[in-house]
């Protein structure tokens, strides 16, 4: 996501607590620990409401744990602060096809507009949300920028759709090759092994209890 963390700042000048919270809850969720991430938004936001709206982080935990609609009211509000930030408009959608299907996602899908947001692919990304864009543009895309990064986010963003459509083997696939990119401290490459973990021990533990069925 688009970093517009200088804001906050001046925000907290009168409690530097909200910002020691924020910092914290992204450590949190480095490490996996999503709810305790949560939690430490949750608690900033309990201290300062205006830190609210610019906590997209605070969406993103809130789609890990299921709570797609309360993800879905974050990015609608983060869009008040960041209007034309297509990995916002992406992770609404997300919740939105969780919530109600696809359909109604790309009906609801944020209105952005692309030309502010120039990283690659993410116009790709926000046409495919579109229904207007395959997976081929954005990876076509991703491959003419040629830079880990843009390879990343093409990857990271096709493993969610391809996560939320129920295509868990393609999803691991896509989110694999966005884990492996060399990065140097991208919190959304950070998402990426995050959902990817939690996918891959999903899995083993579907083989497990699949397995104890079979011997039963």
């Amino acid at each position: 996501m688009k970093t517009i963390f200088a804001i906050l700042p001046l925000l907290c000048l009168a409690n530097e607590q909200p910002a020691q919270l924020i910092d914290q809850g992204m450590d949190q969720f480095r490490q996996g620990h999503v709810e305790e991430s949560l939690a430490r938004f949750d608690k900033a936001i309990e201290i300062d409401p205006r830190v609210k709206p610019y906590l997209w982080q605070r969406g993103i935990s809130q789609y890990c744990l299921g709570d797609f609609t309360g993800g879905r009211q974050q990015f609608e509000i983060h869009q008040d602060v960041n209007p034309n930030d297509v990995e916002n408009a992406a992770w609404h959608y997300l919740c939105v096809v969780k919530i109600d299907g696809p359909d109604e996602a790309r009906q609801s899908l944020l209105r952005i507009e692309t030309d502010y947001d120039r990283r690659s692919p993410m116009k790709e990304i926000y046409e495919f949300c579109a229904g207007k864009a395959t997976e081929n543009d954005v990876l076509r895309a991703a491959n003419q920028a040629d830079t880990p990064l843009s390879r990343m986010y093409a990857h990271l963003y096709l493993g969610l759709f391809e996560d939320a459509a129920g295509n868990r083997q393609r999803a691991i696939e896509h989110l694999e090759s966005a884990a492996k990119e060399k990065l140097k401290d991208s919190y959304m490459q950070v998402v990426a092994r995050v959902i990817l973990n939690e996918r891959l021990n999903a899995e083993k533990s579907l083989k497990k209890s699949t397995n104890q069925t079979r011997e039963n």
